[in-house]
């Protein structure tokens, strides 16, 4: 592998981190913004776009009546299918066989990530069934398998920013990771356009000329490629039209425009597009949204792709030099897949994220900003989706720890409660119902639970000599599917040092917690204090169950064929193959999980620890050949453990399974029944498990692990 031309390591002072992890953060931010700017209008004509909506400069989504921070595949596909590397143990030689069985494991059927148009209609539709089928990648996208219109579009392209910024200035490496990843679904000029464009976004981090990155890219692919012609012809284009865009875009039309290719989104012309945007914004990061947007096409993936290649090469000051893109986002970012608890994220999160994976990847010790705390506000302008009542938010330098923190600034002439919060979860039943009604629904899991200890550190303004006093705080959905807030143990704070605040969280009797963060309790004045960081740790201690409301129900994450509730909490229906109903948190490490299970026409049926998505997690099952079976699912079934059991249609069994380490334990009404040893899945959340039939559960209960 050859030696990346950046230093991978953070600096020691963990509150400035280092170029190459403030470029990628960069790049994430450009990512989600290209595509909430381009996505209202995604696939509308240039035409269309300057009638009804003008030049592209800001977001537009009022206009069109839709939502800015939302669900689309472009986000969720780019950061789920990085996870590979962590899954394989951050190995350099990943295969795009094992790439594809991430997308087995994280993608659920019909709901999450992908466009699921059809067989020969959506491509990656397509390659997931080609995959469920048993045909690995690289064949599963190949021409040979799906024909080369179909292998031809542009869904290679809209997923590789994750592959170049885990290899910073090395864009032969990026590439070819992007290579690998790409041939899952794609193949042909739609493997060429990822390649090019991986390999400029590594680059990017170490070279500034437009040209330069433009030559490097190409370097990186066979020069008989279509896109490498096309792109020559773009240069010459943009080299005789001077400023005027629109020329070059005549031209590209003309020669390379959506009439000259089969299916409904190729790549030859919205690389193309991309390369124009490029190089007329003359290294811009407004002036390239603008055109990219503004020329129409597939706006959402063009403008994503290259939001995330201006973000690494001009950083966070080329995002920040214009408008403002980044307060209406405020670092948030969906990604629902088959990872419950990963569904509400944020920018800073994912960067981290992919920052570790670049270290590990490539052997650097990493360290993460104030030792790995969820929100830790080290990246300039971050706020990580946190929103304020009766207060005003800013990312600032704490003047007595030097840190960056969340500056709370209240005035005590507001009206009602000063808070500051951030989402564990959906916020609301109507952002719950409006995903549920566009392309994929919103699924996820609380990310804070009953039981877990909540940490923070907060820090008085130090020009104030007033009182204050502050509590950390939650919302909980209630029977009405209102959020209520509570709050725990009050302090005031110090004036000459940080405070630090420690809360377990109450049992909330299973309804799901909507938010987390601070709120100021009392003050004899305006003021304001710094949140430098905020966690939480430690096994959940929950009772799940019916209640009244939807929003319960809401935090499970649905990977069976159908899920009532018609007089039981769960009625699980599975036509074919193995379903999941998915809860919890990849942090998750050592609990019990327990379940009442009545099968009424099942060939498998159990309960699941650890789980990690749709096929990786320790379960405990009984089958229709009479064995109770405690099992591992990763890359296949591995047996652990086994012994009869009748399987008796209609009666209720109680399951319950413990993960103490790596020590497994499964009970069966009340008594300990197998056991084994297995340290491959060390921590993820819980699921009920059904093999083709149906089967019912009341209740289920986490718990700490029996000594």
């Amino acid at each position: 592998m050859a030696e990346a031309r950046v230093s991978h390591r953070p600096t020691t002072d963990v509150s400035t981190p280092s170029y190459y992890e403030l470029r990628t953060y960069a790049g994430v931010l450009g990512k989600i913004i290209g595509v909430y700017l381009g996505r209202p209008f995604e696939g509308w004509t240039n035409e269309l776009i300057e009638t009804r909506l003008g030049e592209i400069d800001y977001y537009v989504h009022e206009k069109v009546g839709v939502r800015l921070v939302v669900t689309d595949d472009d986000i969720s596909g780019t950061f789920t299918f990085i996870r590979a590397l962590e899954d394989y143990g951050f190995n350099p030689e990943l295969t795009p066989k094992q790439i594809g069985r991430t997308w087995l494991n994280y993608l659920i059927n019909g709901r999450s990530v992908l466009w699921w148009g059809g067989l020969g209609n959506s491509t990656e539709h397509t390659a997931y069934l080609r995959l469920t089928s048993g045909i690995d990648a690289p064949l599963s996208g190949s021409i040979a398998t799906n024909g080369k219109v179909v292998a031809e579009q542009i869904g290679a392209q809209i997923f590789i920013d994750g592959w170049a910024m885990v290899n910073p200035g090395n864009p032969e490496k990026a590439a070819d990771f992007a290579r690998r990843a790409a041939s899952v679904s794609h193949d042909g000029e739609a493997i060429v356009g990822a390649q090019i464009l991986a390999a400029m976004e590594a680059q990017a981090y170490v070279e500034q000329d437009l040209d330069a990155l433009i030559d490097t890219g190409l370097s990186c692919v066979p020069q008989d490629s279509l896109l490498v012609k096309m792109i020559s012809d773009i240069r010459e284009w943009h080299a005789d039209a001077g400023d005027d865009w629109r020329k070059t875009f005549g031209r590209l039309k003309a020669t390379y425009g959506y009439d000259k290719y089969g299916g409904n989104c190729h790549i030859v012309p919205n690389h193309g597009l991309i390369i124009l945007a490029f190089l007329h914004g003359d290294g811009d990061f407004h002036k390239s949204l603008n055109i990219v947007n503004t020329a129409g096409w597939d706006t959402d993936c063009n403008s994503g792709n290259l939001g995330c290649l201006m973000g690494i090469r001009n950083g966070l000051e080329g995002i920040d030099s214009g408008p403002d893109w980044r307060g209406p986002v405020a670092d948030i970012c969906y990604v629902p897949t088959a990872d419950s608890g990963g569904g509400i994220t944020d920018a800073a999160t994912i960067t981290r994220n992919l920052v570790r994976t670049t270290n590990l990847l490539h052997g650097t010790t990493d360290n993460p900003p104030k030792n790995g705390a969820r929100f830790h506000f080290s990246y300039p302008g971050s706020v990580q989706g946190f929103a304020g009542a009766n207060c005003q938010l800013e990312n600032s330098v704490c003047p007595s720890t030097q840190n960056r923190a969340l500056k709370i600034s209240f005035d005590l002439n507001g009206d009602g409660p000063i808070r500051a919060t951030s989402s564990t979860f959906i916020d609301s039943l109507e952002t719950a119902q409006y995903f549920g009604g566009r392309g994929y629904a919103l699924m996820a899991s609380p990310t804070l639970n009953s039981g877990q200890l909540v940490t923070s550190t907060v820090s008085l303004d130090t020009s104030s000599y007033e009182p204050t006093t502050v509590a950390l705080c939650i919302g909980v959905f209630n029977d009405q599917d209102e959020v209520v807030f509570q709050n725990g143990p009050q302090r005031e704070l110090n004036r000459s040092e940080p405070t630090t605040l420690e809360w377990q969280i109450p049992d909330v009797d299973g309804y799901p917690i909507s938010c987390v963060g601070l709120e100021v309790l009392n003050s004899e004045s305006n003021g304001c204090v710094f949140l430098d960081r905020l966690d939480w740790s430690g096994a959940p201690r929950a009772t799940l169950r019916q209640r009244p409301g939807q929003m319960w129900r809401r935090a499970w994450v649905n990977g069976v064929d159908a899920c009532h509730h018609w007089g039981e909490s769960f009625r699980l229906i599975q036509n074919k193959e193995t379903g999941l109903m998915l809860y919890g948190n990849r942090d998750w490490s050592d609990y019990r999980l327990s379940a009442d299970v009545t099968p009424h026409l099942v060939k498998r049926v159990g309960i699941a620890c650890r789980v990690q998505g749709m096929r990786r997690y320790y379960a405990l099952v009984v089958t229709d050949q009479n064995q109770l079976m405690l099992l591992r699912e990763l890359d296949g079934t591995t047996i652990l453990a086994q012994a009869p059991c009748t399987l008796e249609l209609g009666r209720t069994y109680d399951f319950a399974i413990e993960a103490k380490g790596s020590a497994l334990v499964g009970y069966l009404d009340a008594k300990r029944v197998l056991e084994a040893n297995d340290g491959a899945l060390a921590s993820g959340g819980i699921a009920l498990l059904i093999d083709e039939g149906r089967t019912a559960t009341q209740q289920v209960s986490l718990s700490i692990p029996t000594d």
